[in-house]
């Protein structure tokens, strides 16, 4: 728009239209009504215009966010037999991060953090929200769409939630204007092969607060993918006038694994792969759309994973090459993740961040491009654009990153290039054999018996435990351990933090 381009027009129009210009127009002072209603309007006037202008220049945001992807399951991350060039067009065009990390290696409690910049136990969300649960976000609790909607956004969620699925919980009562998708994971279903009958209620499809599908069948999911995508292309069209706000969840590739007949066979990776270059398409679909609509200039594209591969699940599990374990650990292969993001002239094509840096961080980031308020409530992330927008000699703001996973264990400390692995106990498999086809294998649980030290820098597969070598390095980080457990506790060391918040519960 001119007045948005020239500022040189406004000065001007504010010149001519000032108080002592409409003093010598309307010199009579028989029409002192004349020159207020004149007032009037020119404030009006000019505060539409500056508001036009802040308008047209925040940036449209799109979070593409997969469930259970692997950290070497798209091509520009080294996946074997399985293409992904939408995705790796993202990375070409802007920045790819090397060590980018989930707040917990589980569904609802890394969408908690995604959503709220807060580590999920401190706002009270732990683990995978199931049917029978009777809780969810707090209402307290800002969420990115409320954030943006300070600025007028317009705000959608397509796909799985999983942050409560009673009415007072669903995203529409949480800033998000439209809500198309699953309220939990997909395997919460009757057909789920390793749960006892009865287990779980038939899983619906919601439109809003609205029941569209009551009992999701396999034929269904073998379309989540492409009514994802048709329902977030469709936002975009709807929207592309004003600026929004649109993150897509895709179900999978977290199991059961469905894919539709256009892309059954298509990789060289079996059925996981056919699915993860199904989402690629939609990926594809995404920027066909931003591209049509001349949006790429105006708009940042952020394409990361809620947490690591589910091992147990063999060939219907993605993989974490090079990094140790898989989802449900804090091993780097359950915390660690894919992230690109692009946004053409603002970030620079064919970047790498080696930095650390953390879901949590997304949300203080975006107040900060959009000029929002962030909340009175205290959150745990950062602003990162530097980061991101691969400011030379940026570096990650934080003092440290926690780890926490269960209920409210803390397990590991991650602080510049050094990770502590503090006592616990977790699941692997080693020693016991994969499942296979949709079927899921055994875990075996294994021990942390004192505080284990790696350089993530020389040894991302965390092989070579360094502790002893450098017992200065873990003395701090367990003073950084202490310092978190006194805001967050901790229960494998029986403390209670002193700012935790309670979840949302149903009403009775």
């Amino acid at each position: 728009m001119l007045f948005c381009d020239n500022r040189w027009t406004l000065f001007l129009l504010s010149v001519i239209l000032s108080q002592k210009n409409i003093d010598k127009i309307f010199h009579n002072s028989k029409i002192e009504t004349m020159k207020l209603i004149t007032s009037i309007l020119v404030t009006v006037f000019l505060s539409l215009t500056y508001g036009i202008c802040e308008i047209n220049h925040l940036p449209n945001i799109i979070i593409i966010l997969t469930d259970d992807l692997g950290y070497a399951d798209i091509g520009c991350y080294g996946a074997k037999g399985i293409k992904t060039p939408n995705i790796d067009r993202l990375a070409k065009e802007g920045i790819r991060f090397t060590d980018f990390y989930v707040a917990q290696p589980v569904c609802s409690a890394s969408r908690a953090g995604l959503l709220t910049g807060c580590y999920p136990n401190r706002i009270g969300i732990y683990g995978a929200l199931s049917p029978s649960s009777k809780i969810g976000i707090n209402p307290d609790e800002t969420t990115i769409a409320e954030l943006v909607k300070q600025k007028g956004y317009a705000t959608a969620i397509v796909g799985k939630w999983h942050l409560g699925h009673h009415n007072q919980f669903l995203p529409i009562f949480h800033g998000f204007d439209e809500y198309f998708g699953l309220p939990y994971s997909n395997d919460m279903w009757p057909f789920h092969p390793a749960a006892k009958p009865g287990t779980y209620p038939p899983l619906p499809l919601i439109d809003d607060e609205r029941i569209i599908n009551p009992i999701i069948t396999p034929s269904d999911q073998s379309h989540l993918i492409h009514w994802y995508t048709e329902r977030a292309t469709d936002f975009i069209e709807r929207n592309k006038n004003k600026p929004f706000l649109l993150y897509l969840a895709h179900s999978m590739p977290h199991v059961p694994l469905y894919v539709s007949d256009r892309f059954k066979g298509k990789s060289n990776a079996g059925l996981y792969g056919d699915v993860i270059e199904e989402i690629d398409w939609s990926v594809g679909q995404i920027l066909e759309a931003i591209n049509r609509n001349k949006l790429n200039e105006n708009t940042l594209i952020i394409f990361t994973s809620d947490n690591g591969p589910w091992l147990s699940y063999g060939n219907h599990s993605g993989k974490a090459f090079p990094l140790r374990e898989g989802k449900g650990t804090v091993w780097e292969g359950g915390i660690r993740v894919p992230f690109v993001a692009r946004w053409q002239g603002k970030i620079p094509s064919s970047k790498i961040c080696k930095e650390p840096a953390m879901t949590i961080d997304l949300f203080p980031t975006i107040a900060k491009l959009i000029n929002a308020d962030l909340p009175t409530n205290k959150i745990d992330g950062l602003d990162i654009w530097d980061l991101i927008s691969n400011k030379p000699g940026a570096k990650n703001p934080h003092e440290a990153y926690y780890f926490y996973y269960n209920i409210n264990e803390l397990q590991a400390i991650r602080s510049n290039k050094w990770k502590l692995i503090l006592p616990h106990t977790y699941r692997t498999l080693k020693g016991s054999a994969p499942g296979k086809d949709g079927k899921p294998g055994k875990y075996l649980m294994a021990k942390v018996q004192s505080p284990e030290l790696y350089d993530l820098e020389k040894d991302p597969s965390e092989t070579r435990n360094l502790a002893k070598s450098y017992p200065d390095v873990v003395a701090e980080m367990l003073k950084l351990a202490e310092k978190a457990r006194v805001e967050l506790g901790d229960n494998l060391t029986k403390r209670k933090g002193s700012d935790l918040r309670q979840p949302g519960k149903i009403d009775m």
